[in-house]
């Protein structure tokens, strides 16, 4: 820590919000490791799958939720960015008050894509895998990002 505030332990949950698939990666409880959790099928009609994230969150007890926000290269918005921030504010009026967090998921599954070919798993064969893959690199760097800063990652979802 540089001074600037103090590491907060708990178990964090993040989240790589796709079309088809919801990736879900999770921090151990003193924030130091994350891991790929599952991979939930995205329900657009009934939102089983925010029922689902939500029991998994209240399991694992998580202090709180970071959801990728896919920015373009350019830093601006697009459809996925819209759906993203939906996503997270379905979510978060389901687990409050553990507060969400939309963090900036620029390259994650890139970067997850990547690690996972170089581990010798083809993209057919990694499609579903990819997507806790890219949740655990997003996680990893809101972690980085709160040790270096002791400020938490990404901007508060509000509840509306």
């Amino acid at each position: 820590m540089d001074g600037q505030g103090e590491f907060r332990a708990g178990v964090r949950v993040a989240v790589d919000v796709g079309t088809v698939r919801v990736g879900v990666a999770a921090s151990d409880p003193s924030g130091s490791l994350a891991s790929p959790v599952t991979v939930i099928r995205r329900d657009l009609r009934n939102g089983s799958d925010l029922d689902e994230l939500a029991a998994l969150i209240a399991e694992r007890e998580a202090v709180e939720v970071v959801v990728g926000l896919p920015r373009t290269l350019r830093g601006g918005d697009s459809a996925s960015t819209r759906d993203a921030r939906g996503y997270a504010a379905a979510l978060a009026r389901r687990i409050a008050p553990v507060p969400v967090r939309l963090v900036d998921e620029r390259l994650t599954t890139v970067t997850a894509t990547r690690g996972l070919r170089a581990a010798g798993r083809s993209a057919r064969s990694s499609r579903a895998t990819v997507d806790a893959a890219a949740a655990v690199v997003l996680l990893d760097a809101a972690l980085d990002r709160e040790r270096a800063t002791g400020e938490p990652a990404g901007d508060h979802v509000l509840i509306r």
